[in-house]
């Protein structure tokens, strides 16, 4: 019976991992099939779409390129701006604190197309260009910054104030005494805030779609685009293929590293 639940159990684990990755694996294999199409087949082995989303001459490099910038530009400026609004909350008053938790918690809860209408009229009534990207990028700003807050005050909670108090008896200044023992304290959650915003951003149409200038492509509003307009498009799809490939081999590669030197560091604290 104990045998049965453990098979069961495992198979079921199989299942969730099979569905979730499946589609994943799936472009991946696609990625290095001579074929455009999918439907098509496996036609042979092939680097072909890799050759072509290399080529600087072509769109999705380009694209992937502009879009990766993008995201790290607003990474940045959300992780700026939500680990100074989590300090804030942090250390405001009980009232004031619950009611700026609350009003962060609005973007996350509420649709995102929801917000990306509201900012476009915002845009649009006060007439600012989109050619400035300022829309766009506080557009996506306006997303990722209230999941920083909340990566960010779980370990600010969890810090020890009196290290920040005993800083200031001994002659620290409160700028001195942030920098020196309440950032590096939370220094985890801002860095998982600022993964979770390039995430965001690279995920993002809506948004981008309503605020980005006419001329500047991301990898979603290329994609659709390209669907959209019925375009030639196959092989410029099938590019997108080897970037989906290249990306997860990446994240596979970073987890085997990551997992092995937590295996390291635990093994080396026991001895």
């Amino acid at each position: 019976m104990v045998r049965v639940k453990s098979i069961l159990k495992w198979a079921f684990i199989a299942l969730i991992l099979l569905f979730i990755y499946f589609p994943i694996i799936f472009l991946t294999i696609n990625s290095f099939n001579e074929s455009d199409m999918i439907q098509g087949g496996w036609q042979g082995f092939s680097w072909t779409h890799y050759e072509y989303f290399f080529n600087p001459d072509n769109e999705p490099l380009r694209v992937v390129t502009q879009t990766i910038i993008l995201a790290i530009v607003v990474a940045l400026l959300s992780t700026i701006l939500g680990t100074i609004g989590a300090i804030g909350i942090y250390y405001s008053k009980k009232r004031v604190n619950g009611a700026l938790s609350a009003i962060n918690r609005i973007p996350v809860i509420n649709a995102e197309v929801v917000t990306a209408i509201s900012f476009a009229l915002f845009v649009s009534f006060f007439s600012i260009d989109k050619s400035t990207f300022i829309p766009l990028i506080v557009g996506q700003m306006i997303l990722c910054t209230p999941f920083v807050v909340l990566s960010v005050i779980p370990k600010l909670r969890q810090m020890d104030n009196n290290l920040y108090e005993a800083a200031l008896d001994l002659g620290a200044t409160p700028t001195k005494a942030l920098f020196t023992v309440i950032i590096p304290q939370i220094l985890p959650g801002i860095i998982a805030g600022f993964l979770l915003s390039i995430t965001l951003s690279l995920d993002d149409y809506v948004i981008t779609a309503y605020t980005k200038p006419d001329s500047f492509k991301t990898i979603s509003t290329h994609i659709y685009g390209l669907d959209k307009n019925n375009v030639i498009g196959p092989q410029i799809k099938a590019a997108y293929w080897a970037f989906t490939a290249i990306i997860f081999f990446i994240i596979v590669a970073v987890v085997i590293v990551a997992n092995v030197v937590t295996y390291k560091n635990a093994r080396s604290k026991k001895k």
